[in-house]
């Protein structure tokens, strides 16, 4: 199996939403996990990353970087309709 392209079927990792976006509570998490937490391809974060389309991303150094309450705030907008509507 493709280690960048994630099943429906498998387990998505838990974590608990962060009360101070960016504080103590917080935690980075890289595109792998990521795209896990979202169940969408690494390939597609890295597109949506080049688009601006996705969640905010930094890079510290040559990796990339995703803050969790960054990437549960980008899932909410899209799951309140706030983002591009569904096919």
């Amino acid at each position: 199996m493709n280690p960048h392209h994630h099943n429906e079927d498998e387990p998505r990792p838990s974590y608990h939403r962060p009360t101070d976006p960016h504080g103590d509570d917080d935690r980075l998490l890289t595109i792998d996990e990521a795209a896990a937490l979202t169940r969408l391809p690494v390939a597609t974060l890295r597109y949506k990353r080049h688009d601006h389309t996705g969640p905010r991303s930094f890079r510290m150094g040559r990796r990339v970087f995703y803050w969790l309450s960054d990437v549960l705030a980008w899932i909410d907008h899209h799951y309140n309709g706030d983002g591009p509507q569904a096919a």
